[in-house]
């Protein structure tokens, strides 16, 4: 049986983020021995959005794929990047028709076609994006049966995150969520096999509120002033997941959480 092996790594924010993935990343991938690395880059840039030299850092260090969510718009310097030909930064999918960038792109991985989508949930997300699975479900149409297709899907709701594994179980590789930054620990292999996680967490600061500065988030909910969140600045961790896939079947063999600390030795 032949497989792959893929590293998806949770939300990066801001430098401290970026930090910790430059440093830790190439270790990680010989660690591992990953095939694919995926990587959420939308709150690199300061926590909101990801500016085109962060981008093209990413990549230096092994990423192979940038997907994003609601902040990738922050920083229209990023733009004339998402709109690029042979683009490997996504917007999600779902976007209406019009906007900047592509949701999906595919990747030849050892010598086997590899399909990430990038999806953006719709309850709780204030957003008027169209049905996630609908859309998803209209692309897989257009595609070969079997193949190896991975799905970045943004979303604040558990339950939507959940339906949409369970919509998909068996026609994708994977779904993993992003969004929340909050590591979740229900990764599992779906019935017809089909690697989900509700949340595989961030890459940021570890003593902070989903990565920002824990005195600033306590003011904002005692006085429910608009005050600006800013990045916290401390050592990071690194989240996210492994998944070996059958390269025959599509089907996922395994998934488990990736934690690895700044200053951890390995």
């Amino acid at each position: 049986m032949k497989s792959i092996s893929v590293l998806v790594l949770g939300d990066v924010v801001g430098q401290p983020g970026c930090r910790a993935l430059f440093f830790k990343l190439p270790g990680l991938i010989k660690k591992y021995k990953t095939d694919m690395v995926i990587v959420n880059g939308e709150n690199a840039a300061d926590g909101f959005g990801i500016l085109p030299e962060e981008a093209e850092k990413f990549f230096s260090k092994g990423v192979d794929v940038i997907t994003s969510g609601n902040h990738i718009w922050q920083k229209r310097e990023i733009y004339p990047l998402l709109e690029k030909d042979n683009t490997r930064i996504l917007r999600p999918l779902n976007y209406p028709c019009g906007v900047p960038g592509r949701g999906d792109v595919t990747l030849n991985i050892k010598g086997v076609d590899v399909v990430v989508l990038n999806l953006l949930g719709r309850v709780r997300m204030g957003l008027p994006v169209d049905c996630p699975f609908r859309k998803s479900s209209d692309y897989l149409k257009k595609i070969k049966k079997n193949s190896i297709v991975i799905i970045d899907f943004h979303a604040e709701d558990t339950m939507e995150k959940e339906a949409l594994a369970w919509y998909l179980d068996g026609k994708v590789s994977a779904v993993v969520g992003t969004h929340t930054h909050i590591q979740t620990a229900d990764e599992r292999i779906l019935p017809k096999g089909t690697a989900y996680i509700t949340d595989i967490g961030m890459t940021g600061p570890d003593e902070s509120v989903i990565g920002t500065k824990p005195e600033i988030s306590v003011r904002r909910s005692l006085t429910q002033l608009p005050l600006k969140m800013e990045v916290a600045e401390n050592e990071s961790t690194i989240k996210g997941v492994l998944i070996h896939i059958d390269t025959e079947s599509g089907k996922s063999l395994s998934i488990e959480r990736v934690v690895l600390k700044e200053s951890d030795d390995s």
